[in-house]
Formats: structure tokens, C-alpha cells, sequence
């Protein structure tokens, strides 16, 4: 086997790709990034500071000294940073920071697992291994959903829907880096598969690029 081998695994939101990257990297002790925390970083960290959003230099410097082993989850998926994140990624320059730092952190040994909207398309082109984890909007938006009510929040279906919506448009819309399946990515829509049978159906796909690896 090489000296490190990269899983790069994209798809829109609440479609379960973060569940299954984790597991993924459990499973084969690889290191684990969730690349939109490095814009959410980003965000908070131009937050705290009292910055402007909309100052592409400004921002392109602070995306150059996020640590990407420092990434808090619990912290960055509050919807303030979330909001400010997205003002941030459409920036070019960032997304260069950031991708830089990403491609780093992906030749970690003995593996690694990037899941993000741009992996396999951009950031990690060359992955032995490319998975597109999707799902229906209305599954997607009904997940969301369920998560808020879980965990005791109050939430509109109709409103989740909408954003999940928009958030489709925004990222499979823009011109940097737009989300949408690598040609040799694998797709898996995990509509009506439980999160066991998607896992599976990676661990196979990955099985067999590992074999031909060695």
C-alpha cells in the first residue's frame, strides 16, 4: 500500500455523508476532515475578531491560519457561523486557502477521509476512492428535521425544506468550485437506505480499491 490513501466523499447537505465519513474513518483508523468546518473556522474566527464578512483579503488571511486539528463541531454548527460561512465560501481566494490546507491534511498516513462539496472534483481530483452520498430534497429536509426535535428545539418543516432548497441552488450554482458528482465518483442515495446499508455499500467500494492498492 502507499504511503497514504485518500476517500473523498461529496454530496449536498443532510444527505448523511458526514455520519458515513466518520464511520468510514473509524473503521479503517483513518483521519477524518470535514472540510466545511474550515470555512466555518474561518467564519467564527472573522466573527470574534470584529471583521467585515465582505473583505476577500481580510478573509483570505485569517483562512490561512485555521488549524485543522482544532476544528470543534459542537461550536461551529451554530446557524450565525453557518450564515457567515456561506458569505465567505463563494470567495475565490479563501476557497484557494482553504483547499491548499485541505490537499495537506489529505496526505496524512495511513489515510484519510475528506468529506466536503468539492472533494473529488477539486480538491482531492486524484482520490483512489470517490463517493457522492445524496438523497431526495424532501428526505434530506425531513432528517434535518427530526435532528431539531431530538434534541428538544422546535422547527418548520416548510422552512427546512426551503433552505435545503436554496442551499442546492447556492452550491450547485455557483461559479468556484460547484458541487456536483466527479465522473468516476460512485453514487450512492441513501433516500430510503439506512445508514448501515450505506456504509456497507462504501466499505465494499473502498475493499476493493484498497485491494488493488496493495
Amino acid at each position: 500500500m502507499s504511503k497514504t490513501f485518500t476517500i473523498a466523499i461529496d454530496g449536498p447537505a443532510a444527505a448523511g455523508k458526514g455520519t458515513l465519513s466518520r464511520r468510514i474513518a473509524d473503521e479503517y483508523g483513518f483521519h477524518h476532515l470535514d472540510t466545511g468546518l474550515t470555512y466555518r473556522a474561518t467564519a467564527k474566527a472573522l466573527l470574534d475578531a470584529g471583521l467585515a464578512l465582505d473583505d476577500e483579503q481580510v478573509a483570505e488571511k485569517m483562512a490561512h491560519k485555521i488549524e485543522l486539528s482544532g476544528l470543534n463541531r459542537d461550536i461551529l454548527s451554530s446557524h450565525e457561523i453557518g450564515e457567515a460561512a456561506s458569505k465567505i465560501a463563494v470567495m475565490p481566494a479563501v476557497r484557494r486557502a482553504l483547499v491548499e490546507a485541505q490537499r495537506r491534511f489529505s496526505e496524512r498516513a495511513p489515510g484519510t477521509v475528506l468529506d466536503g462539496r468539492d472533494i473529488g472534483t477539486v480538491v482531492c481530483a486524484g482520490a483512489p476512492v470517490k463517493l457522492y452520498v445524496t438523497a431526495s430534497p424532501e428526505v434530506r429536509a425531513k432528517r434535518r428535521y427530526d435532528e431539531i426535535i431530538g434534541k428538544g428545539g422546535t422547527a418548520d418543516f416548510d422552512a427546512i425544506f426551503e433552505d435545503v432548497k436554496r442551499r442546492d441552488e447556492r452550491d450547485m450554482g455557483r461559479a468556484d468550485s460547484p458541487l456536483k458528482p466527479a465522473e468516476d465518483a460512485h453514487l450512492l442515495d441513501t433516500s430510503e437506505m439506512s445508514i448501515e446499508a450505506a456504509f456497507q455499500a462504501a466499505k465494499s467500494i473502498i475493499d476493493a480499491a484498497l485491494s488493488r492498492n496493495n
